[in-house]
């Protein structure tokens, strides 16, 4: 679900003080983006949407979230519309509480 590894590269790539700002911004743009996906009626918009998401999400290490995205920006890029973004919340939602749990254990120790 999470790519651990790749979070603590992106860490010391940035350095801890900037990294805190990195996931802000990731989980504001992130959040708008899920949101809107029930109102992307185009399969150009869903695609762009899941490109945004899917990029974003491999490079904070949501590796779940960029699978299914990638999967649905094929089949938008294809004409499709019928994506199921319900599973994109989901998968969204259930990999944003698992990271923000697991980093505030990290920073509770």
């Amino acid at each position: 679900m999470i790519d651990w590894a790749r979070i603590e590269d992106l860490k010391q790539e940035i350095g801890a003080e900037d990294f805190g700002d990195v996931v802000a911004l990731f989980l504001e743009e992130a959040d708008e983006v899920v949101a809107r996906l029930p109102k992307s009626i185009t399969a150009k918009s869903l695609e762009s949407d899941l490109h945004f998401l899917k990029g974003s999400a491999l490079n904070i290490g949501f590796t779940d979230l960029a699978q299914i995205c990638q999967m649905g920006e094929r089949r938008a890029a294809m004409g499709e519309t019928d994506i199921a973004v319900d599973e994109v919340q989901m998968v969204y939602a259930k990999s944003r509480t698992v990271f923000l749990g697991k980093l505030e254990g990290i920073e509770a120790a």
